[in-house]
C-alpha cells in the first residue's frame, strides 16, 4: 500500500513538473519571436520586462535571464543610434546582472559570450574615448571565446562584420572586409538549427540590413 501511494506522489508531482515546463516553453513562444522584429525604444522595454517577469517564477531557466539582457543591449544600441548616449548606461546596468544570471545557470555558451562582447561595446559606445581601452578588449575577447565555443554560430560572424562595418577605415575598419564576413554568417545561417523553438535564432533581419548597404 505504501508503495502505491508513494508511486502515486511521484506520479502526481512529475505531471505538475511537465505541466510547468509546457506552461513556460509557452509563455516563451509567445515572446521570442518578437526579439528580431521589435524596433521601438517602447516595446523592448515592455519585452524585456515580460521575459523578466518569466526569469522570476522560473529562477533555473537561462534563456529568460538571457533575453531580458539581450533586449536591454539592443535597447542601448538603438539610443546610441539615435545620439542618445547618456541614455545607454542605465539599460546596460540592468543587462549585466542579469547576463551574469544566465551565464551562472548556463556555463561555456557561445550564445551568452555573443551578448557579452555585445554588452561591452554597448557601454564602451557611451563614451568611446575614456572607455575604448577597458571595453574594446573585454568586447573582443568575448566574442573570440563565443567562436571557440561554436564557430557555426551565425551571430559570431554578424558581430564580426558589425565591427568592421562601423570602425573608421583609420582604425582598422574595412566595408568589403564586413561584407565578407557577413556574407560567411548568411552561410551559417543556411545551415544552422537552434536547439529548439525557443533558443536564440535571431540575427538574420539584422544581417539582411547590413548585406543591404554594402554594395
Amino acid at each position: 500500500m505504501k508503495q502505491i501511494v508513494l508511486s502515486l506522489a511521484v506520479a502526481v508531482v512529475c505531471l505538475a513538473a511537465n505541466a510547468q515546463s509546457e506552461r513556460y516553453k509557452a509563455a516563451m513562444e509567445k515572446l521570442v519571436p518578437a526579439v528580431d522584429t521589435t524596433r521601438s525604444v517602447t516595446g523592448l522595454a515592455e519585452l524585456a520586462n515580460s521575459f523578466q517577469r518569466i526569469a522570476e517564477a522560473e529562477k533555473t531557466q537561462w534563456l529568460p535571464y538571457y533575453y531580458a539582457a539581450l533586449i536591454n543591449v539592443n535597447s542601448a544600441n538603438m539610443l546610441f543610434a539615435n545620439g542618445q548616449t547618456d541614455q545607454i548606461d542605465p539599460l546596460t546596468d540592468k543587462a549585466t546582472p542579469l547576463l551574469a544570471k544566465a551565464e551562472e545557470l548556463q556555463k561555456d555558451n557561445s550564445e551568452i559570450f555573443c551578448l557579452k562582447k555585445m554588452l561591452n561595446t554597448a557601454k564602451m559606445m557611451a563614451d568611446p574615448q575614456n572607455r575604448y581601452m577597458t571595453y574594446g578588449p573585454a568586447a573582443a575577447e568575448a566574442l573570440a571565446k563565443a567562436k571557440q565555443l561554436n564557430p557555426e554560430n551565425p551571430r559570431v560572424y554578424l558581430l564580426e562584420g558589425q565591427d568592421l562595418f562601423f570602425t573608421p577605415e583609420q582604425f582598422g575598419g574595412d566595408k568589403q572586409e564586413a561584407k565578407k564576413k557577413f556574407e560567411e554568417a548568411s552561410k551559417k545561417f543556411e545551415s544552422y538549427k537552434p536547439e529548439d523553438s525557443i533558443s536564440p535564432n535571431w540575427g538574420r533581419g539584422q544581417l539582411s540590413y547590413f548585406l543591404s548597404q554594402i554594395k
